[in-house]
């Protein structure tokens, strides 16, 4: 993994088309590096956390490294870090709550919940949340999800008030106010290149994993919903 961490620190620094090609055999190397992870965590997730990832493939989870460009004001050819994403139907193009390592020296981390929901999926995690509050609570007060999250991320841009039809003397309104349920801890570069750091995220996994079913049943209670806006 150290190498996997080099070469992205090198790349943030040099993010241009000439010096990717010069460096290929890197990137090609750590590329693979976290391909293998990948394989490895999907795998230990589907036998250990979560049997509804069985079948998903390294392929379906992960981005390319190429960002597209044409309607950014940002023309770095190239993503800072590798990312995978195990979720219920679909992996990476799944509305549904996953669990997400980030790659990016000095950045990386875990991450479950629903990130960037559609409105009408976000207004049916909001009715969830404000009639099962008390199973949140719950989720929340285990030693295992203290360890790791303590509450959903307030890092994303939130709403000022209580959207319109929630009440907004509800005792967790904070929770109503926000667009996403991510919930996320970060990861030292040091505990990246331990060897026991498949072990470290899949007990993180299990920590996420009864919120990421509490927001899942959404999909059960309320049926399909929009894609995902890009």
């Amino acid at each position: 993994m150290k190498q996997l961490l080099s070469f992205l620190a090198d790349l943030a620094i040099h993010n241009d088309r000439d010096w990717f090609h010069a460096n290929k055999s890197r990137y090609d190397e750590a590329h693979q590096t976290f391909m293998d992870f990948s394989a490895a965590y999907i795998n230990r997730l589907a036998e250990e956390v979560d049997p509804s990832l069985q079948g998903l493939q390294p392929k379906d989870c992960v981005w390319r490294i190429y960002r597209d460009t044409r309607f950014s004001y940002d023309k770095r050819p190239y993503k800072e870090w590798f990312g995978v994403f195990p979720a219920v139907k679909g992996g990476k193009k799944s509305l549904r709550a996953g669990y997400y390592v980030h790659f990016q020296p000095g950045n990386c981390m875990f991450c479950g919940g629903i990130w960037n929901p559609p409105t009408d999926l976000l207004k049916a995690l909001r009715k969830e949340i404000e009639a099962n509050y008390e199973e949140v609570e719950t989720i929340m007060a285990a030693a295992k999800w203290q360890k790791y999250f303590g509450d959903f991320d307030t890092d994303y841009a939130m709403l000022k008030k209580v959207p319109v039809g929630f009440d907004p003397d509800f005792v967790h309104a904070d929770w109503l106010k926000h667009k996403m349920y991510v919930y996320s801890t970060p990861i030292t570069d040091e505990q990246v290149c331990a060897s026991n750091f498949l072990d470290s995220v899949i007990d993180m996994a299990k920590a996420a994993k009864p919120m990421n079913d509490f927001l899942n049943y959404t999909f059960e209670e309320y049926g399909e919903f929009s894609p995902r806006p890009c």
